[in-house]
């Protein structure tokens, strides 16, 4: 009898298109193809076939990174932007705020018993 592997949660289940590969690889693959040979044929000559292959391999690179880079199931782009936002943009020591919803009437309680006492003083007086 057949036996078939099914995974338990079937959202981490990714449709191939073509070659066994997802939508978002072959346009980053295609992407770094579209970029990466045509700059490989023209620098060839000045800089020879080896400086050419790593200069293309340095431009290909990032497409690369993208299409196949996944974390907890996030691309590259947002582990980065996570990155970049606990590092850089938000404080690194946040300290322990409370927010006293009472403040505002603070001052009017003490006002209150000195009209009061005003009152009071006016009365007997």
């Amino acid at each position: 009898m057949a036996y078939v592997n099914v995974p338990n949660d079937l959202s981490k289940i990714k449709t191939k298109l073509a070659f066994n590969l997802t939508k978002r690889q072959l346009i980053c693959f295609g992407g770094a193809a579209a970029v990466g040979i045509p700059l490989y044929l023209l620098t060839r000559s000045a800089l020879g076939n080896t400086g050419a292959l790593f200069l293309m391999l340095a431009v290909m690179l990032p497409a690369f990174l993208l299409a196949m880079y996944e974390r907890d199931g996030l691309p590259l782009e947002k582990v980065v932007g996570h990155i970049v936002r606990a590092r850089f943009l938000r404080p690194g020591v946040r300290p322990y705020r409370t927010e006293n919803i009472y403040a505002p009437f603070v001052g009017k309680e003490e006002s209150l018993d000195k009209r009061q006492k005003c009152k009071a003083k006016a009365r007997k007086g």
